[in-house]
């Protein structure tokens, strides 16, 4: 009996052992599926290294002499061989992208009449012509014959003659029209302004209800050139500022994206609004002038003088007027303006290409630069399209060599007719509004990359601030041996922060200077926009001086802005580092407690400024102050979750959770209905506001409406509800999933 005991116990033994061994070597293990690899992939910093190695600053170089020689307004002929230079360059067998192509709208533009050319003359009471200001500017390099170079005009303006008596108006503004009508009458004046303070169409919008019949608008010297003013020594050709002929063309409209398909694609058969229901145009006619014809004018005013703030570089009294002293070689004479432009509905071209991502293609990381130019916009924006076509080179190279694959889908755009009002990034976005609102991580906005060679300029999201700053670190500065980009920035524009002590100044996109705008206004997409830029303490300069002249030419750029295009080689770097790691980073490199930072110093600041005045009317800022506290809660919840937790070793389902969360964080602060006076604004946070209130926009706006409307403090309450809601729902969307 023992004996077969034992003998089945060996023999099951052997069976055991045998099964043991043919499960072993006999079968075959199973593998994890070839995605899981791909799946848990994080940012690869040898690929960023590479890539910052291989940006060229004499590629650039020669990116921007191609791109600026000839002039290349919105819809011409210069305009369309940027569009087939695009196109090449994307469809590169060896370099391209993935895919490129043009997207077309029909646009509603305005132009001079190169027929009958703008002008503006002091004639006499018999109409004898006394003087005539410039109507093209002065050559200097031959840029300036190119019979393509457009006269320099305000778009939009409409056309009219009309003729009277000169007054000086400083900015614009309504009060400056304001405190001018308390001396002058207004009444069938012309008014000459200067650049700044107000809207460029603004001028002629404040100025018609006073019943001034016209607007000249010019650039001051103490604005732009630090006083100086003659070509001979001082201005270009022999500096960066402006000469005494330049002039700043412009939009003087004041809505971004096509005036008559508001909120609709500018397709062919789009409904359009009739001509007559454009708002936010000048209603009388208005043209831009040199500083040198300005100075003839001014210097020959009568009346009182202005104010002291209110006078200029010129070496002589700005008086009030109206029209000029006596004696005068202009005396009892008035300023006529002859204006001939018209509008037009032109077919605009936006190029797009895209780099499809390996893991998530439906999410989009969009980079865009604007492609149109007032004449040859060396830098303004050919500077942005130039370090674009750099940056899709070295990464359409690797892509096409098989060295790389982006985790998400990048999307390049180079828009079209952004000059005329943003309208090629604002016609995609309604074009796209779903798709883009559902798929898009981050848009980045490199549109003027460079200003000046002394220091990164940078605005967006707080929540992008972080990926800037390690971005910026790893960029060496131009010009400066063992120093980053960062650690150069930090000199030039700081601000303490309770959680990161010392960092550099991160500006915030609150306005719509470039085409930052419709993604973030009107799509609540995280944004941010960057530059190199000029040292503020060197100069009073508003913007770069040849900006939206004849003189922005690649021998201004390459003599005077960026000799070596090392500061376009940084921007490049900087820029395109950001975009790889939105791209290709497992968790979407975005920071809700520096969000939460911003929101609590908004807060700080309203509570300040406002929370005594409430109070005394019973209007609560409590649940404004529990908002933001539930963000800073959910927010620090979320970082934590992050930290926590071996994201690589997660379900996907769990990664993209939580990449959706931070992705759509922005879009939890939209509100249609916040502002209804102001066309495709809907974010509460980054509103345009003209209280200049370090604080939340609408509240701010609101509030410095109730010195003179004592109904306001009804919508002083409703921007407090609208804002806490938001912000208490923007908390929510960061909390767990319920």
């Amino acid at each position: 009996m023992i004996k077969q005991v034992l003998i089945g116990i060996v023999c099951g033994a052997a069976v055991l052992t045998a099964g043991i061994l043919i499960g072993h070597f006999g079968i075959t293990k199973s593998s994890a599926p070839s995605w899981v690899e791909d799946v848990a992939k994080d940012v690869d910093e040898r690929l960023i290294e590479k890539f910052l190695s291989e940006v060229d600053n004499i590629q650039i170089q020669e990116n921007l002499r191609e791109l600026t020689k000839v002039p290349h307004m919105a819809t011409t002929a210069g305009d369309e061989q940027t569009v087939q230079l695009m196109l090449k360059r994307w469809q590169d067998p060896e370099t391209g992208l993935d895919q490129a192509w043009r997207e077309e709208y029909m646009v509603y533009l305005s132009f001079p009449d190169p027929k009958k050319p703008n002008k503006v003359t002091v004639v006499s009471p018999s109409d004898e012509v006394l003087y005539t200001a410039r109507e093209k500017e002065k050559t200097y390099p031959s840029d300036q014959d190119d019979p393509e170079v457009v006269q320099p005009y305000a778009a939009y303006s409409p056309a009219g003659h009309p003729k009277g008596k000169l007054v000086y108006a400083n900015q614009g503004k309504p009060n400056d029209y304001q405190l001018l009508n308390n001396t002058v009458d207004l009444r069938g004046t012309i008014a000459i302004t200067r650049y700044g303070g107000a809207g460029r169409g603004a001028k002629a919008i404040n100025a018609a209800p006073y019943g001034v019949i016209g607007v000249l608008v010019y650039t001051d010297p103490l604005d732009i050139n630090d006083g100086l003013m003659s070509d001979i020594n001082e201005t270009y050709p022999h500096s960066w500022y402006m000469p005494p002929s330049g002039v700043e063309r412009g939009s003087f409209n004041g809505q971004f994206g096509d005036m008559l398909t508001p909120y609709l694609a500018a397709k062919e058969e789009t409904f359009r609004i009739p001509v007559e229901d454009i708002t936010g145009i000048p209603p009388i006619p208005i043209q831009p002038i040199g500083f040198e014809d300005a100075y003839r004018l001014i210097c020959e005013l009568g009346g009182e003088a202005a104010p002291t703030q209110w006078q200029g570089a010129f070496n002589c009294t700005y008086n009030f007027g109206p029209g000029f002293r006596n004696p005068s070689a202009f005396n009892n004479s008035d300023v006529k303006l002859d204006i001939f432009n018209y509008e037009e509905k032109k077919n605009s071209s936006n190029v797009m290409g895209v780099i499809k991502g390996s893991v998530e293609p439906d999410r989009y990381v969009i980079y865009g630069n604007h492609r149109d130019s007032w004449v040859h916009g060396a830098i303004d924006p050919s500077s942005g399209t130039s370090v674009m076509l750099e940056l899709t080179r070295v990464l359409g190279k690797m892509v096409k060599q098989g060295k790389w694959r982006p985790r998400r889908s990048i999307i390049f755009g180079s828009w079209g007719a952004e000059e005329f009002g943003l309208i090629g990034s604002a016609e995609y976005t309604e074009q796209y509004f779903t798709k883009l609102s559902e798929r898009t991580v981050a848009y980045i906005n490199v549109d003027i990359a460079v200003f000046a060679n002394a220091t990164l300029r940078a605005s967006g999201m707080p929540s992008l601030q972080n990926i800037i700053f390690k971005a910026a670190k790893q960029v060496n500065a131009p010009g400066l041996d063992s120093t980053s980009v960062y650690d150069n920035w930090i000199k030039y524009s700081n601000r303490t922060s309770q959680a990161n002590g010392l960092i550099p100044n991160v500006g915030y996109l609150s306005g719509a200077g470039s085409d930052y705008a419709a993604f973030v206004h009107y799509l609540g997409i995280t944004s941010m926009d960057i530059s190199y830029t000029y040292d503020r303490s060197k100069t009073n300069a508003r913007i770069y001086p040849a900006y939206h002249t004849a003189y922005d030419t690649f021998d201004y750029a390459s003599k005077f802005i960026d000799p070596g295009f090392v500061s376009h080689q940084a921007i490049a770097r900087t820029a395109g580092n950001v975009l790889i790691r939105l791209a290709d980073s497992l968790i979407v490199p975005l920071n809700c407690s520096d969000y939460a930072e911003t929101l609590e110093d908004y807060l700080n600041t309203a509570v300040t400024l406002y929370q005594h005045q409430l109070q005394e009317r019973n209007i609560s800022m409590e649940p404004l102050k529990r908002a933001v506290a539930s963000f800073r809660s959910a927010a620090t919840h979320l970082d934590q979750v992050i930290r926590s937790s071996d994201l690589a070793n997660e379900t996907p389902l769990t990664v993209r959770r939580i990449n959706d969360q931070l992705m759509l964080l922005d879009r939890a602060f939209l509100d249609p209905l916040a502002f209804p006076d102001k066309y495709a604004y809907r974010h509460v946070i980054w509103a345009s506001s003209s209280a200049g209130k370090p604080t939340f926009p609408g509240l701010a706006d609101a509030f410095a409406n109730t010195e003179s409307q004592s109904s306001a403090w009804d919508k002083v309450h409703y921007h407090l509800s609208v804002l806490s809601q938001a912000i208490e729902g923007a908390a929510h969307t960061l909390g767990d999933v319920i």
